[in-house]
C-alpha cells in the first residue's frame, strides 16, 4: 500500500470512529432510547380503533307510524314521497323492512356472517345515511324483520326449515313460501345478529313480524324437525314461540334495543294459540311493544255479529284493542286451552301474569284498499277505536306505502313542537 492509500485509509478509520462516538453520545443522553420506541408502538397497536356510534332517538310518546317497503326505501325520488307525508301531518315515524319475507337483508353489514344474505332485488345501498337524515327531521326509525318466512336461509340450512311429510324437501306455503321451523334456535342467533346490526346503523326499533308457525297452505303436509322432539317433551307451539321471545328479550335488551313484536289481531280475543303458538298475554314480558294486527280485512264476516267487517272498521278495532287491553291489564286470563299441540286435561285453563302497562299496545291498522276500497274515514274510525280504547299509538300498513293524507291531521306549526325540516 502507498504512502498516499494509507493516508486515506487513516483518515476513513478516523471518520468512521467519530461517528460511532457520536451514536453513543446520542443513546446515552435518551435523544434516542430503542426500547421506549418498542414499547410505545406496542401501546399504539394495542389500542382499540373506536368505531363512531350512530345516533339515536328516544321513542315518541305517542308513536304514530307508516310502513316503507325496502323497495321503496332503495329508491330516492320513492321514498321521498312518503317522507313528505310525515314531515307535514301528525305521523312521526316509520318502519322499513330490513329483512323481508324472500330472506335477504336489505343494507350493508360488516358481519361475515350476515353479508352473505346482504342484497335481493330491494336493496338499500344508502340505509345508514337514510336513517341520519330521518332522525335529522326527528323522525323515529323502526326496521322491520320478517322472522320465520326465509327461502334464503332454508336453502342454505335446508334442516332448519319446516318440511313436507310426503316428499322431506323444505314445504311451500299456499304462496310457495318456505319457512323455518321456529324451534330452530340456531335461527335464533341469527336473526338476533340481523337485529343487532340494524341497530349499529342508526335504527331506534327492530319490529320482529311473523314469530308464529305457519297458517296457510298443506298444513296436514307440513312436519317441523326441530321442534317435534320439543313436543315430546310436552312442549306447545306457544311455549316455544314463548321461548324465542325470551331469547330475543335476553340478547337484545342489554344492548339498549327497543324491540316489538307483530301478533294476528285475533290473538286479544282468541282462547287459544290459533294453531300457530301466538298467545298474547305471552309476547308481554318480553317486548316493549306488541302490534295486533287489527285489519278489518282479514276479519271473518260476521265476526261479532257485525256482518262485513269492510263495513264497520271502528267495530272491529275498538272490539279488538278494549279486549287487548283489558288481557294486559289483567293478572289471569281462562283460556280453552294453552297448547295446540298437546291434549289438556282440564278445561279451562288459568293463565297468571303481571298487570303491563297499556301502553306496551301498539296497535296496526288498516289503509289499504283490499277488499274494498278504504276511505279517509274509515281509516281515522279505525284511530279514533284506538283512542277510545284508551290507547295513544299506532301504526298504518298500507304495503303498497300509499296513505290517506285526509285521514291524517297536520302536524303542529308552533315553535315549540315543529319538526326539523
Amino acid at each position: 500500500m502507498t504512502k498516499t492509500h494509507k493516508s486515506k485509509f487513516a483518515a476513513a478509520v478516523l471518520v468512521f470512529i467519530i461517528f460511532c462516538a457520536a451514536i453513543l453520545l446520542v443513546f446515552k443522553s435518551g435523544a434516542f432510547n430503542s426500547s421506549e420506541t418498542i414499547k410505545n408502538v406496542s401501546v399504539a397497536t394495542s389500542t382499540p380503533v373506536s368505531t363512531p356510534k350512530v345516533a339515536h332517538i328516544s321513542t315518541p310518546d305517542p308513536v304514530k307510524a307508516v310502513y316503507m317497503t325496502s323497495c321503496v326505501a332503495s329508491v330516492p325520488s320513492m321514498r321521498s314521497k312518503e317522507i313528505n307525508l310525515i314531515n307535514v301531518t301528525e305521523l312521526n315515524a316509520v318502519v322499513i323492512d330490513v329483512k323481508t319475507y324472500n330472506g335477504y337483508i336489505a343494507f350493508t353489514t360488516l358481519d361475515p356472517e350476515l353479508s352473505k344474505n346482504v342484497g335481493g332485488p330491494c336493496f338499500v345501498s344508502d340505509m345508514k345515511d337514510f336513517v341520519a337524515s330521518l332522525h335529522e327531521k326527528n323522525i323515529y326509525v323502526i326496521a322491520r324483520i320478517a322472522t320465520f318466512q326465509d327461502p334464503l336461509m332454508v336453502k342454505e340450512h335446508p334442516e332448519m326449515s319446516v318440511t313436507s311429510k310426503k316428499t322431506g324437501a323444505p314445504w311451500m306455503d299456499q304462496n310457495k313460501i318456505t319457512w323455518i321451523d321456529a324451534g330452530s334456535q340456531n335461527y335464533w342467533q341469527y336473526i338476533s345478529e340481523v337485529a343487532k346490526a340494524a341497530y349499529s346503523i342508526g335504527f331506534d326499533e327492530v319490529n320482529f313480524d311473523y314469530i308464529r308457525f305457519p297458517t296457510d297452505g298443506d298444513m296436514a303436509d307440513a312436519k317441523y324437525p326441530a321442534s317435534d322432539s320439543l313436543f315430546l317433551k310436552g312442549e306447545s307451539k306457544s311455549d316455544i314461540i314463548e321461548n324465542f321471545s325470551k331469547y330475543i328479550h335476553d340478547n337484545l335488551k342489554p344492548v339498549g334495543l327497543i324491540i316489538s313484536a307483530d301478533v294476528f289481531g285475533q290473538t286479544t280475543q282468541q282462547k287459544d294459540d290459533m294453531g300457530i303458538g301466538q298467545i298474547f298475554e305471552k309476547f308481554l314480558p318480553y317486548f316493549d311493544y306488541v302490534s295486533p294486527m287489527i285489519y278489518p280485512s282479514l276479519y271473518t264476516y260476521n265476526y261479532d255479529n257485525l256482518g262485513d267487517p269492510n263495513g264497520h272498521p271502528y267495530q272491529i278495532v275498538k272490539f279488538a284493542t278494549d279486549s287487548a287491553v283489558e288481557r294486559a291489564e289483567a293478572t289471569t286470563t281462562i283460556f280453552e286451552t294453552l297448547s295446540s299441540t298437546v291434549v289438556s286435561t282440564s278445561t279451562p285453563k288459568l293463565y297468571s301474569k303481571p298487570s303491563f302497562d297499556i301502553k306496551k299496545i301498539r296497535p296496526w291498522l288498516q289503509d289499504n284498499n283490499y277488499p274494498v276500497t278504504y276511505t279517509s274515514q274509515m281509516v281515522r274510525d279505525q284511530i279514533q277505536a284506538d283512542y277510545d280504547s284508551g290507547l295513544d299509538s299506532w301504526m298504518l300498513w298500507n304495503a303498497g306505502n300509499v296513505y290517506s293524507r285526509d285521514a291524517l291531521t297536520p302536524y303542529p306549526t308552533s315553535s315549540s313542537t315543529a319538526r326539523v325540516l
